[in-house]
């Protein structure tokens, strides 16, 4: 698929998450099968351009493929002209985050907020698209299935939102009222892509291949997003990619694998945020990696309290080197076999 002049390798997408998908982790996800990635929310009050958390999340050096940078805030003009500065900065496509259910974002009637406002949600819409037409930049929209259960207007919002010159959307299969809890539903990404002609990416609890599958065919969406399932297993973005081509599930990764992955990524994780906040800010993603992992428990417990970046990354290839003692690959998550016959699916 193609987000305007832009031909995309395949449909699986890294949703963005702050504090997460910062570069490192979307070069990772993008090595390992993600089709497109798209970064940390940035926001658009140009008095914290200069702060250090605005510029590591506009940092795109060196990365590959389409560079995607996400937008949030609340005045037209301001997100307007965060469009046009973030293009100067390398972005060649804008996203507009209206599906943040986080309070702070939402208090400031930013991200998800703007659902409830469907007059200055499109006045945003508008005033972005204009600001990057010139520069021959597209314009996407994420957000979700509305504010509350009584208050699901994402088709509307949709339409209009192609109306004014958006080329795709990404919609999360739940309102903000549900932030995270219950499951996503995608029955409302179907009515969205049914009522637009632009490509239409779902994106909410899609946690396995078969789960992305089910949800492709379920709401004829022209891709898929994942975002916490790639926590601490980027690799699946490459088993959704194998399953899709031959229904068969890739085997699992090799120890000695994904012991030489994290540390390549502590490594640009701690080049990206220096030692001192590296070392502290990469222990959520050593988590992730190691928490269905056979005594990852307890080394995650060990090794947050390191505040070394060469201890930590010792710690590391230790507890893969021992795990590769017992082991030559990661253990299936829980729910699934290689055999594409017997599966269990989960709903976590």
């Amino acid at each position: 698929m193609n987000i305007g002049p832009y031909l995309l390798p395949n449909p699986f997408f890294v949703a963005p998450m702050a504090g997460v998908t910062d570069r490192p982790f979307r070069q990772l996800c993008k090595r390992l099968g993600a089709g497109y990635a798209v970064s940390e929310m940035v926001t658009s009050r140009p008095d914290l351009r200069d702060s250090l958390k605005t510029v590591r999340r506009a940092n795109h050096q060196g990365e590959p493929g389409v560079i995607a940078v996400q937008i949030a805030g609340t005045e037209p003009a301001l997100m307007a002209d965060a469009a046009r500065y973030n293009i100067g900065l390398g972005a060649q496509v804008i996203d507009i985050n209206m599906g943040c259910p986080a309070k702070k974002v939402c208090n400031k009637w930013a991200g998800s907020a703007l659902m409830q406002d469907e007059t200055l949600a499109l006045q945003i819409v508008s005033a972005v698209v204009q600001a990057c037409a010139p520069q021959g930049v597209p314009v996407t929209l994420k957000m979700r299935t509305g504010w509350c259960q009584s208050h699901k207007n994402a088709v509307q919002i949709a339409r209009a939102a192609q109306d004014a010159g958006v080329q795709m959307i990404t919609v999360h299969g739940r309102t903000r009222e549900q932030a995270y809890r219950g499951q996503a539903e995608h029955d409302t990404v179907a009515a969205v892509k049914a009522s637009v002609a632009i490509p239409v990416v779902a994106n909410g609890d899609i946690n396995s291949p078969e789960k992305a599958r089910a949800v492709l065919l379920a709401t004829g969406a022209d891709a898929v997003m994942i975002g916490r399932a790639a926590q601490g297993r980027p690799w699946i973005f490459r088993e959704i990619a194998h399953f899709m081509a031959t229904g068969e599930h890739l085997a699992q990764p090799l120890v000695a694998e994904v012991r030489q992955l994290l540390l390549e990524h502590l490594q640009d994780h701690y080049d990206l945020y220096g030692a001192y906040a590296g070392v502290r800010t990469a222990r959520k993603h050593i988590g992730w990696y190691v928490r269905s992992l056979p005594g990852g428990e307890a080394f995650r417990a060990d090794m947050n309290a390191l505040e070394d970046c060469d201890q930590q990354m010792t710690a590391v290839a230790g507890f893969f080197d021992s795990l590769n003692d017992r082991m030559d690959r990661l253990p299936a998550p829980e729910g699934w076999s290689l055999n594409k016959n017997d599966f269990l699916e989960t709903t976590t």
